[in-house]
């Protein structure tokens, strides 16, 4: 069975890294009969290059660039009333212009994970450049938590992972 929005085909799945918007954007989107993309492996495959390579050899304003062309063409599809899951990257939500696009164009929703817990999951990922500095880190995620709050939902992080955010998800007013 296919659920069908009130208002539009798209769910964004938002959040800082290590928040699981790829592992909850998939499951989602199973238990929702939708497409399920996540922005991340739409910019690697776009570029041929990890998103690692491309913070190395490109510079971080160069994935930006790329990371809001990947978003406009997923926008593209949901436009056409095909219902998708979006999982977008951490820090894509951040950028006014694609905060605009997502606000929009469909519902964002906002995985909100204590800093401890993606702390520890991000520990030692060496494809998530941006968390390879303690002190960044923690930085990055109170100067995001502003642009998550816009969100249209916000779902807490905690034990139960993410088979209980995708219930907590479908509870949601959506459909």
């Amino acid at each position: 069975m296919i659920l069908k929005l009130k208002r539009t085909p798209g769910l964004f799945i938002v959040g800082f890294m290590g928040a699981g918007k790829s592992t909850v954007g998939r499951s989602l989107a199973r238990h929702l009969g939708w497409r399920f993309a996540d922005l991340d492996e739409d910019i690697a495959s776009r570029e041929q290059m990890s998103i690692p390579e491309i913070f190395a050899k490109r510079g971080e304003s160069e994935f930006r660039r790329a990371e809001h062309e990947a978003l406009q063409r997923r926008i593209n599809d949901v436009s056409r009333g095909v219902p998708w899951v979006i999982a977008v990257g951490g820090g894509c939500f951040a950028q006014a212009e694609n905060l605009d696009l997502i606000q929009n164009h469909g519902v964002a929703i906002w995985l909100d994970a204590p800093l401890e817990m993606l702390r520890a999951r991000v520990s030692g990922a060496a494809h998530r450049p941006l968390a390879h500095d303690p002190v960044r880190f923690e930085e990055l995620f109170h100067e995001r938590r502003p642009a998550y709050e816009k969100a249209d939902y916000r779902i807490p992080i905690s034990g139960g992972g993410s088979d209980a955010a995708v219930e907590d998800i479908l509870k949601l007013p959506l459909f």
